[in-house]
């Protein structure tokens, strides 16, 4: 069984926050941990933020993306390509109507980028996107 772990979690593994410790517990528990390409991009442009903000030197950063790229290449890390179609599954969840499943649009890629690569558990720390995948059905681990 696999789980797809977001961009708030793949952060903790980089950098120590509150909730590394139990990210990582639960990143072991895991035969397969799904790092898709959306969660790659976010994760580089957090990166980035970081160094454009002064909190990373130019240094600093290419050794963090280093560190990322080695992490998420190893076992039991996988980063498939995101199924064509990724952006209409997105557009296709928000329903208009609801106030309980409201999150960002890069939320909504997350999910459907789970969807589309067939998986139902979910490790973020972000509780909008929490929310939304619940409404969806998906289980969700909350590393806090």
């Amino acid at each position: 069984m696999a789980v797809y772990l977001d961009t708030s979690c793949v952060l903790k593994l980089l950098w120590p926050e509150p909730e590394t410790a139990r990210t990582v517990a639960l990143v072991r528990a895991e035969d397969r941990v799904i790092v898709s390409e959306v969660t790659w991009l976010e994760t580089k442009v957090r990166i980035q933020a970081r160094h454009a903000s002064g909190a990373l030197t130019r240094s600093g950063a290419r050794t963090l993306l280093r560190k990322a790229e080695s992490l998420v290449s190893t076992p039991p890390f996988e980063r498939p390509t995101c199924a064509a179609g990724v952006l209409g599954d997105a557009a296709a969840q928000v329903d208009v109507g609801s106030r309980s499943s409201h999150c960002r649009s890069l939320d909504r890629l997350h999910l459907a980028a789970m969807l589309g690569l067939g998986l139902d558990r979910l490790v973020t720390n972000d509780d909008a996107r929490a929310r939304a995948a619940r409404s969806l059905g998906l289980m969700v681990l909350l590393p806090r």
